[in-house]
């Protein structure tokens, strides 16, 4: 029995999730462990110290060390599920970054604002145009410099687009206030925070279209500042990116001058 799944967590969409939603698991049953021993231990209290039996109180306090070999015991199975849970997971999403690099991932920059997130895409020569803050217009501005090569065929996308089976490498940033990018069903998030691109990575193994949530308190409209993602085949975003890509570029060439205007 999964307690997570008994309290409605979403679906798991991600490589990496399974193993998240383990240690969310055993976590829970560590609490309900806790919970029930400790109500038992309350009403042990309740029945055993009642005032009709112990009409006087006792300044004494416990005189043997069972709390004390509980406490201790707590603290190790606390210590067992991060050092042999959390940390290996950790482990294995950091030790693996320069591999997935090389995995052909689809990277993204993700920018929040208040109240939303624009999605920059490299085009099709997979580099991101240079970034410049003097040259952001409004919140929602990504800041791209036109005048750099790199960044003509680069694209805009009011939603984030990825392919199932492709490790995803988004790089999160904001352009006001410190924000949260989360995608729940992918078991990830990560602060966008001001200034600071940190990349986050997961590998999608499923389609799905869901909702991207803010999880940082942003102000008054942080409960609206929600995004959209879909996954899809590999082949069906190769040909949406190529289409973006190359309407960017053609909307950015030169115009020809007209003969009148000679």
């Amino acid at each position: 029995m999964s307690p997570s799944k008994f309290l409605s967590i979403p679906e798991n969409f991600s490589a990496h999730g399974g193993r998240v939603d383990h240690l969310i698991d055993v976590v829970h049953w560590f609490m309900i462990a806790l919970g029930v021993g400790w109500f038992l231990f309350f009403a042990f209290c309740l029945i055993r110290f009642r005032a009709s039996v112990h009409p006087r109180a006792s300044y004494h306090g416990v005189r043997n060390h069972i709390s004390s070999h509980l406490e201790i015991a707590v603290v190790i199975i606390e210590a067992v599920l991060l050092l042999g849970f959390a940390f290996p997971l950790w482990k294995e999403r950091t030790d693996t970054w320069q591999q997935v690099q090389k995995l052909d991932p689809v990277r993204v920059r993700v920018i929040g604002w208040q109240f939303g997130w624009t999605y920059h895409y490299p085009g099709a020569d997979g580099k991101f145009g240079r970034i410049d803050p003097l040259r952001i217009t409004s919140n929602s501005d990504p800041g791209i410099d036109l005048d750099d090569p790199n960044a003509q065929d680069d694209f805009i996308a009011p939603m984030l687009k990825i392919a199932k089976g492709r490790p995803a490498i988004l790089n999160i940033t904001s352009n006001d206030v410190i924000h949260n990018y989360a995608i729940v069903p992918m078991r990830i998030q990560q602060d966008a925070i001001p200034g600071k691109e940190i990349p986050m990575w997961f590998t999608p193994n499923k389609t799905l279209e869901t909702s991207v949530v803010c999880a940082q308190l942003c102000g008054e409209g942080h409960g609206n500042m929600i995004g959209q993602l879909e996954v899809v085949e590999d082949k069906a975003f190769r040909t949406w990116a190529e289409t973006e890509s190359a309407n960017a570029l053609k909307s950015r060439a030169p115009k020809p001058e007209s003969t009148a205007s000679r």
